[in-house]
């Protein structure tokens, strides 16, 4: 069977994963193979622990303004032992979209209650006075307070409280956002991150 992706070094169920997601995503979407591009994903810090972090296999997502992109990840995870390090490989799905901001860098994730006790003794997080349900939710770090205020607008608040999976990661570098979670390639994951990027696209400015 020729699969619409690569599937070198793929066992039969990481094989079936990545169809599966694929056969969802072209059910919700009408997407495009990209072909080779480097989406730099050595400059974010959710992969500040892998050996090696690289795209099998990119989609794009057709917008009138802005496209966004669904990717296929192979992760080298990185294994502390004893006087030696060794790596696992893993596969995920993660979305990336271009914004027209500059956002500085931000790291935004569901808040715990470990984060609300921390904020309480050093406060680090950036709130939102006027948008209590967001800030009440979700975890903001920024490294540039004015370029954040700008780009985390109304519209953009609203897609991110609109994703129904709780278990995500979204960072931005500069005009860059991916958004996913560690966990392996599935159809119901590829699914939330391509609505995220793809509404994102198409409502923020």
């Amino acid at each position: 069977m020729n699969y619409p992706f690569d599937t070198t070094g793929l066992c039969s169920e990481e094989i079936d994963r990545f169809h599966d997601a694929y056969q969802a995503l072209r059910a919700k979407f009408h997407i495009e193979f990209t072909g080779e591009i480097d989406f730099h994903l050595e400059q974010f810090e959710v992969f500040k622990h892998s050996l090696d972090v690289k795209v099998r296999d990119s989609y794009v997502i057709k917008h009138q303004n802005n496209d966004s992109y669904v990717l296929f990840v192979e992760n080298q995870l990185r294994n502390l032992g004893k006087g030696h390090i060794s790596g696992t490989c893993e596969y995920q799905t993660w979305a990336l979209a271009y914004l027209k901001h500059d956002f500085g860098r931000i790291l935004i994730r569901r808040e715990t209650l470990a984060d609300k006790i921390i904020e309480l003794i050093h406060p680090v997080e950036l709130d939102f006075a006027e948008d209590k349900a967001f800030s009440d939710t979700f975890y903001v770090l920024i490294n540039d307070h004015e370029k954040a205020i700008t780009g985390i607008n109304r519209n953009f608040r609203n897609v991110v409280m609109d994703v129904r999976d709780d278990d995500f990661v979204i960072e931005i570098v500069e005009h860059t956002l991916i958004i996913g979670n560690h966990k392996p390639v599935s159809p119901e994951k590829a699914i939330y991150m391509a609505e995220f990027v793809a509404r994102l696209c198409s409502t923020c400015d």
